[in-house]
């Protein structure tokens, strides 16, 4: 295998949850509305050039949740290993969730600082975390005035001075660039089951704004985090956990 084992002792697996920063185009201020406009002519002309149609509003239910600049976290969800005489034994999932995203982001920094701020000795490990998660809670803290904990700011660096960002889909690329592996696909092609979910990535916004069912975006998230420590534990050639293995610490904060 190419993963070591002891790279899994302190690591942080994450996952975020985003939904656009208002429920529809039409509650927009007049100001993000302009804003809006012109993000939507960009990405009609890159998404949407054969659906002359299509509206503001419907391109803002479809893809504003995506951008920072135009969206917020509603939850983010943490998972850690425990480890016996060397070998990792168990996952516990925690989740920071809410509508607050100030108080999310602030926690979560928090628990960065406090545990996790030695790049030297501990990981934050997802799935494409570089592109999305880490980018886009970088953003959303600048915005919320947070300082964000020096082991999230990898703007500019070398990738040797990013070798604690354990990125799976980064990994599975083994430099190949051309392509995206979705969570789902990597789990599929390494044989571990992903559990079946009433809801994905595309609905999460209207789970919120619409059903207002916070628990139902986190357990969702929580799913992803327990995928992305499945396939960690497959990279360094360990025995699947069994659900009798994973602890819960709470559902929301």
């Amino acid at each position: 295998m190419f993963l070591d084992k002891n790279l899994l002792k302190r690591s942080l697996f994450i996952d975020i949850e985003t939904v656009s920063e208002y429920p529809d185009y039409e509650s927009l201020p007049d100001v993000k509305k302009q804003l809006w406009k012109s993000k939507s002519e960009q990405l009609k002309r890159n998404f949407y050039s054969h659906e002359h149609d299509i509206t503001e509003a419907e391109i803002y239910k479809a893809k504003a949740g995506i951008f920072a600049e135009f969206s917020k976290v509603v939850c983010i969800s943490m998972g850690f290993l425990s480890f016996e005489h060397g070998e990792p034994v168990g996952v516990r999932l925690k989740s920071l969730a809410g509508d607050e995203e100030h108080r999310i982001l602030e926690d979560f920094a928090r628990i960065l600082i406090n545990h996790y701020n030695d790049p030297d000795n501990s990981r934050i490990c997802g799935h494409n975390i570089k592109e999305f998660d880490i980018p886009f809670l970088c953003r959303r803290m600048v915005v919320n005035q947070i300082h964000f904990p020096p082991v999230l700011d990898i703007s500019g660096k070398k990738p040797w001075q990013t070798g604690h960002i354990l990125d799976t889909m980064d990994m599975w690329r083994f430099g190949d660039y051309k392509n995206y592996t979705s969570l789902q696909l990597l789990a599929g092609a390494l044989n571990i089951e992903t559990p079946k979910d009433d809801i994905d990535g595309s609905m999460v916004g209207e789970v919120y704004w619409k059903d207002e069912d916070i628990d139902r975006i986190v357990n969702y998230c929580q799913k992803d985090v327990l995928t992305v420590v499945q396939i960690m534990i497959r990279f360094a050639g360990l025995p699947l956990f069994s659900s009798e293995d994973i602890e819960y610490l709470n559902q929301k904060e």
